[in-house]
């Protein structure tokens, strides 16, 4: 008797449950319970002595699917193994394999927190858009298909940017679990970024800084937000860098702000020279930091202010800057590189002023802190700045 479709969706149940078997001699049957409840099953000997597995429900697997599971269970016989024995070991190890949820807390302690600042964007991103979603599945089962349905609902909310920032956290912590032999195959391999991204070069006009610097005044935001802001301009530094500052970090005798390296993008303590108008920023700062460490405390915590507050601040109220339109933190840093380079100072001070990585054979062996040509063209930059503004 050869099985088919037709024939097992028609047997009846009986009083007693009862098995038929193929007659191919390999084993292969179903069992019917006396409720119609149908499964598959393989009956064969190991070491000896006779065993039964079941193979599967009918007709959630069906009559193809079942063949397919009982010539693997034949190939184990044959290697020597007992499939009865691995199909339960495959259970247990599904059910105890990490969920979703268990990634995330495993990628953000020991891969995100341990290199890099900014971990928290990654945290929020993947517990905002990733875990409510598949947070309590396998890391196991997750498909391409489940990432990209999350993406798109990402776009169609009109967050395209927000859906490729997604996808690289999310693809970053998928290859940090094949890494870890947590899965085998990432399920974002293949695909694609939900939308295109132009390369930022803006660079504000001289009116542009005007409106900004006025605007700043009239603007809806916490006025360290706004002193963030202008002292980003005046020093070039990282958005991040100028928020995390530190009270310790400011010898205003000699006028220098040291950056410690932890907190620096490439790991190097970094000097940054004071101009007067940097330092005229940060004495006004006291006013506002009370007894904190930071020059920009949080108003909810004892951390300092976070990055994204400041994008937001900028971002709700740049309709009121007259003459200024899509700007962000990070063209104020470009704009202070591209003024000072127009204003005759070498490519490689404004490098250094930016504390950019530097791999050549030369900087390795380059152990000069251009201390003084910084500070020479952070004063220039100053200079510039209230020539704009007074104008």
């Amino acid at each position: 008797m050869q099985f088919t479709d037709k024939y097992i969706k028609n047997l009846k149940s009986k009083e007693k449950q009862y098995d038929l078997r193929e007659n191919s001699g390999q084993g292969f049957g179903i069992r019917i319970m006396p409720s119609g409840h149908k499964s598959w099953i393989f009956i064969y000997h190991f070491n000896g002595k006779k065993q039964r597995m079941t193979l599967g429900v009918y007709p959630a697997i069906s009559l193809y699917k079942a063949r397919e599971l009982h010539r693997n269970a034949i190939r184990c016989l044959a290697h020597g193994d007992n499939p009865a024995l691995l199909q339960r070991q495959s259970k247990i190890e599904a059910r105890l394999a990490d969920t979703v949820n268990d990634l995330i807390n495993e990628f953000l302690e020991k891969w995100s927190k341990a290199r890099k600042r900014s971990w928290k964007e990654d945290e929020r991103i993947l517990k905002k858009e990733i875990a409510p979603i598949l947070g309590r599945l396998k890391a196991k089962d997750i498909t391409r298909r489940d990432i990209i349905r999350i993406l798109d609902g990402i776009v169609d909310r009109g967050a395209p940017i927000a859906a490729n920032r997604t996808l690289a956290v999310v693809r970053r912590m998928f290859g940090f679990a094949v890494e870890r032999s947590i899965i085998e195959i990432s399920p974002c391999y293949g695909v694609k970024a939900p939308t295109k991204e132009n390369r930022r070069d803006r660079v504000l006009s001289e009116d542009e800084i005007k409106a900004f610097w006025y605007g700043l005044d009239n603007a809806s935001m916490f006025e360290i937000s706004k002193l963030a802001l202008k002292l980003q301009l005046v020093t070039a530094q990282r958005k991040g860098e100028v928020i995390s500052a530190e009270w310790e970090e400011f010898d205003f005798k000699n006028g220098w702000w040291v950056i410690p390296a932890f907190k620096a993008k490439n790991g190097f303590s970094h000097r940054v020279p004071l101009s007067k108008l940097a330092i005229e920023i940060v004495e006004e700062l006291k006013k506002y930091s009370g007894d904190s460490i930071w020059l920009f405390p949080s108003p909810k915590d004892n951390k300092h202010i976070l990055a994204s507050a400041i994008d937001r601040a900028l971002r709700k109220n740049i309709k009121k800057f007259e003459n200024l339109k899509h700007a962000t933190p990070h063209d104020l840093r470009r704009t202070a590189a591209s003024y000072m380079t127009s204003l005759g100072i070498s490519r490689l001070v404004v490098s250094k002023i930016l504390n950019h990585v530097e791999s050549s054979v030369t900087a390795i062996y380059d152990r000069h802190s251009y201390d003084k040509e910084k500070k020479v063209a952070l004063d220039k930059w100053e200079e510039k700045i209230k020539e704009i503004i007074y104008s």
